[in-house]
């Protein structure tokens, strides 16, 4: 059993690592595909990369010690069966099961080559069910046998070229048998998946749901909070591929990152009539609480309410790295003491504000909205 669950155990970690630096990206997806957050849409898509990646260690994993895997083999080694249904003259000349007897059937669940067949039959019926989810109708059965031996194939052919050149001999053969029950396993899973599917919302009601959260003008508040994530991890972005790559003073960070902020926070959003990058993206504007685009006193109140937090931690960062005479020393600790407990409550008191709005789905604004007397609003939505 340790044989599969190791290679599950890695995959587990790999998805862990790769769901932090893709759920930015998704929620942007999601919500200019959905025209909201989706909750449902978001399982699906990352329990299939979970799926996938176990799929592919599972069928690679455990990888050889050295590349020479010809050294670890006889010369007569044999890579291939190319025999349809070899696996069945297996199971049958097993001696375990006394085919005349049903009594030892349950001996199957022993024999390594039944438990073979079972599993590369189980490996990919998963897949046919999330293609009936992504096709819906049951006459794309020809497509999710396809996509079954398509992907069975590529697996079989990763085997046989030893990765593709990495190892200088096959450490797993190429058996046709697999593609058999690899593609009938997506196939079957196609045919059941309505069994399952049932108890979940389809594509169609996602969509459904999207266009009905339409007629209401406001914007869900994750979307808004995510607007603003995506304008700071541009500044973040820009000072990293810039002037990061360089070694610079805090204060010289601080001053470009300021002057990032107010461009994107307060220039950009002014030319573009209430959009930021960031608002844009997600489809929704800022306009002032009479209706009318906002007017500069406001972007430049907003963007000074969300650089605050920010400015006060990078400021803290500047002064925690000078170096003092030895008698200031016991005053700089207990200057940076308290700046970090300010940090910390300010943080804290941010983060239940974020949560308060978030539970009230947009019937209350952020404080950097509310106090410049801007309310977001939804662009026309067009599913694709």
């Amino acid at each position: 059993m340790s044989v599969y669950l190791i290679p599950i155990k890695i995959a587990f970690i790999l998805f862990g690592v790769l769901s932090f630096f893709l759920i930015i990206p998704w929620l942007v997806y999601s919500y200019r595909k959905y025209g909201y957050l989706s909750l449902w849409a978001s399982i699906v898509a990352y329990s299939f990369t979970f799926y996938m990646l176990s799929v592919l260690f599972l069928v690679l994993l455990p990888l050889p010690d050295t590349r020479n895997t010809c050294a670890l083999q006889s010369p007569d080694t044999v890579h291939y069966n190319l025999i349809p249904f070899n696996f069945v003259r297996d199971i049958m000349n097993s001696g375990s099961v006394v085919w005349s007897q049903p009594s030892t059937y349950v001996r199957l669940l022993t024999q390594s080559a039944f438990l073979q067949a079972a599993f590369n039959f189980l490996l990919l019926l998963p897949l046919g069910v999330y293609l009936r989810y992504f096709f819906q109708q049951k006459r794309f059965w020809k497509k999710a046998l396809g996509f079954g031996f398509a992907l069975s194939l590529f697996i079989e052919t990763t085997q046989i070229t030893g990765i593709y050149g990495i190892y200088n001999c096959p450490y797993r053969i190429f058996d046709v048998d697999d593609l058999i029950l690899n593609s009938t396993g997506a196939l079957f899973g196609f045919v059941i998946a309505p069994v399952l599917l049932a108890l979940f919302p389809s594509r169609n009601s996602l969509i459904a749901k999207g266009e009905k959260m339409q007629e209401n003008s406001l914007v869900p508040p994750l979307s808004q909070l995510l607007a603003v994530i995506i304008d700071y991890l541009l500044i973040k972005m820009s000072w990293n591929l810039t002037a990061g790559l360089f070694p610079t003073s805090g204060f010289a960070e601080f001053v470009y990152k300021t002057t990032c902020f107010f461009i994107l926070f307060f220039v950009v959003p002014f030319i573009w009539r209430g959009n930021t990058i960031g608002t844009k993206i997600l489809r929704f504007k800022l306009v002032h609480v009479d209706g009318e685009a906002p007017p500069w006193q406001s972007m430049l109140k907003r963007s000074f309410a969300i650089y605050l937090p920010f400015a006060i931690s990078w400021a803290l960062n500047i002064f925690s790295g000078v170096e003092l005479d030895i008698t200031l020393n016991p005053y700089h600790v207990w200057i940076t003491m308290i700046i970090l407990a300010f940090l910390i409550i300010m943080w804290a008191v941010l983060f239940i504000h974020t949560m308060f709005i978030l539970m009230k789905r947009g019937r209350r604004n952020f404080y950097f909205d509310y106090v410049a007397d801007l309310v977001p609003r939804k662009h026309k939505f067009d599913p694709k």
